[in-house]
């Protein structure tokens, strides 16, 4: 009896240190999870640098600074750059010019006499009080003579001249106010009155907006259909806030050469992705991203930056993955820095195709023995490169891709700092404005073309009726023109 007592007493403490080797195994995962959680910043994630912590900012710094060799440059213009040298302003343009011409030799103080045929001009530059130009329209009412008429009829504006009070200057103005210094809608009000002496009401300021963004629609429209048929386009998206309840939504972007096209979504999908980029065609490059997965992995550039990122989160977590990791971003470091060669003309293409062959193989390994790992987020995350493996090079062998998607990341920043600033939209209306002056103000800067006076132009043709201004450069423009010439031939 005793021996059976001690046998069942075995079995339940032997039950017992297996229960508590589960619950130590889930609660040593669970620590795991939350550590690599707190360990996540811009370096091994997609978080924005704005999110790290003091120290997580402080050591990518630290490591930024070991890797880049300090180049002893002072702060500052550096030797050979161009200079800014404001041009002198011709005569015809001068308001008021004053001749300053010595009486006396400041030297023997003798009395001097005539002029300087080529005095040293000094320009000084003044801002005019601003007073709106009032056109004024007299509508007139006059009854029908015919008693058996006597209809009343009131006289018609002219053609292009608005129904509002404003103009196309004004909304012009208020447009680049909001989407270019992306001020609130006091804020406008405050310069429209402080600077132009123009007192306009919050309902007027929205009232124009919707003008601004009806007259960009076509623009905006057009340059939509000339990004998606790019042979090259990156893509990104960001978190975007709409309605009262400030509903997430999502701001996407394709950018091209000449081109850059905003989307607000209420999806972060691939139908949102089709609905910005269209059919399959040119090559796209953007993160991992599964909303881009309908595009061919063929024409597809993986941006490199990301792939680093998962690079250092698995050499963050330890044991095998760390050396896996370690051994990816070396191989990282060796690719770029042919890269850079590349690009400084220090390296040929076809000399960095060949260095490149070898590379991919050591990768390649690399990433299948990270398939295989113990840490199951190392294998999956290896896992899910390599079914994208293809994307990985693309950027090595076609010329004109790049491999990173760092023109995405930029332009979309702009939309960030707005969201920011903002909170986000209201309405749908607000949020069709947003995404055609974004597009409007990226395209120009990329063009190097006046904002305002796009804006301007945009307002008069909508007002009028006649055909918008063009977001394309001048050369696609002339060029679509001769292939419909040709096909109407």
């Amino acid at each position: 009896m005793a021996r059976d007592w001690r046998d069942e007493r075995i079995g339940e403490l032997e039950r017992e240190n297996g229960e508590l080797k589960a619950q130590l195994a889930a609660a040593l995962a669970r620590i795991t999870a939350l550590e690599e959680k707190l360990r996540k910043s811009s370096r091994n994630s997609s978080k924005p640098p704005s999110s790290d912590t003091p120290a997580q900012t402080a050591e990518r710094r630290k490591k930024a600074a070991a890797i880049t060799k300090p180049g002893g440059r002072k702060p500052g213009g550096q030797p050979g750059h161009e200079k800014f040298t404001r041009q002198v302003v011709p005569p015809e343009q001068v308001a008021q010019h004053t001749d300053c011409i010595p009486q006396h030799c400041e030297r023997c103080n003798l009395v001097l006499h005539g002029s300087d045929p080529s005095p040293e001009l000094h320009q000084v530059f003044h801002l005019p009080e601003v007073i709106p130009l009032v056109f004024q329209y007299a509508l007139h009412a006059l009854r029908c003579p015919d008693p058996a008429c006597g209809h009343v009829t009131l006289g018609k504006l002219p053609a292009g001249v608005p129904r509002g009070a404003f103009g196309p200057s004004v909304i012009a103005t208020l447009a680049f106010l909001i989407g270019v210094c992306r001020l609130g809608k006091r804020p406008v009000q405050a310069v429209m009155e402080g600077l132009f002496n123009l007192r306009i009401s919050l309902g007027a300021v929205i009232g124009c907006q919707d003008i601004a963004s009806s007259a960009l629609q076509s623009p905006v429209e057009e340059a939509k259909q000339a990004a998606q048929r790019a042979a090259v386009k990156h893509c990104d998206e960001t978190s975007w806030r709409e309605g009262p309840q400030r509903t997430k939504v999502w701001l996407w972007t394709v950018v091209t050469k000449h081109i850059v096209v905003f989307q607000i979504h209420k999806e972060r999908s691939t139908k949102a992705a089709r609905a910005l980029l269209g059919k399959i065609r040119g090559v796209l490059v953007s993160d991992r991203y599964s909303s881009y997965g309908f595009w061919t992995l063929w024409l597809r550039q993986i941006c490199w930056s990301h792939i680093i990122r998962d690079f250092v989160a698995i050499a963050e977590r330890g044991g095998q993955s760390q050396r896996i990791g370690d051994s990816l971003l070396e191989e990282s470091r060796r690719l770029f820095a042919w890269w850079h060669r590349v690009r400084d003309g220090t390296l040929t293409r076809a000399r960095f195709q060949v260095y490149v062959r070898s590379l991919k193989k050591r990768v390649l390994a690399l990433l299948e023995e990270g398939q295989s790992c113990a840490n199951s987020k190392t294998a999956n995350t290896c896992a899910e490169m390599l079914k994208v493996w293809p994307a990985f090079w693309l950027f090595v062998d076609r010329k004109g891709v790049e491999p990173t998607n760092n023109a995405a990341e930029r332009e979309v920043r702009h939309g960030v700092l707005w969201r920011k600033i903002s909170g986000g939209t209201h309405s749908e209306l607000g949020s069709r404005f947003v995404e055609r002056i974004l597009t409007v103000v990226a395209t120009l800067r990329r063009q190097n073309r006046s904002v305002l006076h796009f804006l301007r132009d945009a307002c008069e043709a909508h007002l009028s009726g006649s055909e918008s201004p063009s977001l394309l450069p001048q050369r696609t423009r002339v060029t679509t023109t001769h292939h419909e010439i040709r096909a109407a031939a």
